[in-house]
């Protein structure tokens, strides 16, 4: 996956488009990541014991990779990732402005 915990991301569709956040964890398994403050669900909780209250509890949901694009730290735009191999191993680079993310 291209995009790590921590990186910058915007959401490109959807209900949340425009909107920047962090990674807060990503699940490469299902193509799906956790963003702070994007996909904000209402859940419903029952109360726990008598005598108190049920609440709505807003919980995030995760959302599908391909609706979110890694905003570049150096450039500040949204880009696409690539890859350069070099002896030293292998690390991601920004397709607008070539330099190391």
């Amino acid at each position: 996956m291209k995009i790590k915990r921590g990186d910058t991301v915007l959401v490109i569709c959807g209900k949340y488009r425009g909107k920047i956040g962090k990674v807060l964890r990503a699940f490469p398994k299902e193509r799906r990541l956790l963003v702070e403050g994007v996909n904000i669900r209402k859940k419903h909780q029952r109360p726990k014991r008598s005598g108190e209250k049920g609440e709505i509890v807003k919980i995030l949901s995760p959302i599908d990779i391909s609706n979110v694009k890694l905003v570049c730290p150096k450039c500040q735009k949204a880009t696409r990732v690539g890859y350069v191999v070099t002896e030293k191993g292998k690390y991601r680079i920004c397709k607008k402005c070539k330099k190391r993310i």
